[in-house]
């Protein structure tokens, strides 16, 4: 019995820790296909003259189910402010959102009757397709970053490395006093950057053209390779901070640019829909017009 027990205590946390994307045996998953699979049963077998198209009564019953469902995946941001277990819970709810928002690739094309142009209602198709690209960028980000960011940190967290880098600068301030004034302002402008400036793009990239660092260890290291073999000067071991800074400096760089990635796709994904839920209502309103 006791052994029992175990097992079951085991399973229970194995299942609370279960991804959203595997949320009951990928329920919503095989919701969606279920779905998916009917409306292309529908498609083929009801003759819509003169062609399938939005404007028949196909077309409008998914262009119903769409717009449905847009507004309903919108809800999400909502649901997330209450945390709660059971049939609709975040975990449920956040993977009906995913597989249910993957449907709409199939309905909303089937009730576009795959008939496109220079209009709001292209537009409205676009834009959901825009966010759904953004849905699914999210959803990998999330799925591979976090394991990268964990491997990148090293047991460090970013406040701790910022602590190292403060050393690190600690350091090459009292390695550089003994240096000539040129070559102390060079390292100077090492300690002065902020290695969290820059913007958007550059934290994504993780390449700073301007590094300040990388500057004094090529302007140190050119006043090494030009002094006679047997000189022996503090340059050195200001040369060799500047390595473990530049070490340093390459660790969070690569750090920051991995939470851009896990935040970048919200700067689209978010805009978009709003775009998308306007140009939807466009969209609509001119259907019932000219209807």
């Amino acid at each position: 019995m006791a052994s029992t027990g175990i097992q079951r205590t085991d399973l229970g946390h194995a299942a609370s820790h279960e991804s959203f994307l595997r949320h009951k045996r990928f329920r919503w998953l095989k919701i969606s296909l279920l779905i998916c699979l009917l409306a292309i049963l529908a498609y083929g077998l009801i003759d819509v003259q003169p062609r399938p198209n939005g404007g028949s009564w196909y077309g409008y019953t998914l262009g119903t189910i769409a717009t449905l469902l847009i507004l309903w995946l919108t809800l999400l941001g909502v649901r997330k402010r209450a945390m709660t277990a059971g049939r609709w819970s975040l975990k449920g709810w956040t993977s009906a959102h995913v597989y249910l928002g993957l449907s709409l690739i199939v309905i909303a094309t089937l009730h576009t009757g795959f008939q496109f142009g220079w209009n709001v209602h292209t537009l409205a198709y676009a834009l959901m397709m825009l966010v759904i690209a953004s849905g699914v960028w999210g959803i990998a980000a999330y799925a591979f970053v976090p394991r990268m960011l964990s491997d990148n940190r090293e047991e460090l967290t970013q406040p701790q490395m910022r602590d190292a880098l403060r050393a690190i600068d600690r350091q090459l301030n009292d390695a550089a006093q003994p240096l000539d004034p040129a070559d102390a302002a060079i390292v100077d402008r090492s300690i002065d950057q902020d290695p969290f400036g820059g913007g958007l793009w550059r934290r994504l990239t993780g390449h700073d053209p301007r590094c300040a660092t990388a500057a004094a260890q090529e302007a140190i290291r050119e006043r090494i390779g030009s002094r006679p073999d047997s000189a022996t000067d503090p340059l050195d071991r200001v040369d060799a901070l500047l390595e473990r800074k530049a070490g340093m400096l390459t660790r969070l760089r690569r750090h920051l640019r991995l939470k851009a990635m896990l935040e970048i796709w919200l700067y689209v994904h978010v805009p978009i829909t709003f775009a998308l839920i306007a140009a939807l209502t466009a969209h609509i309103v001119s259907v019932f017009f000219y209807w």
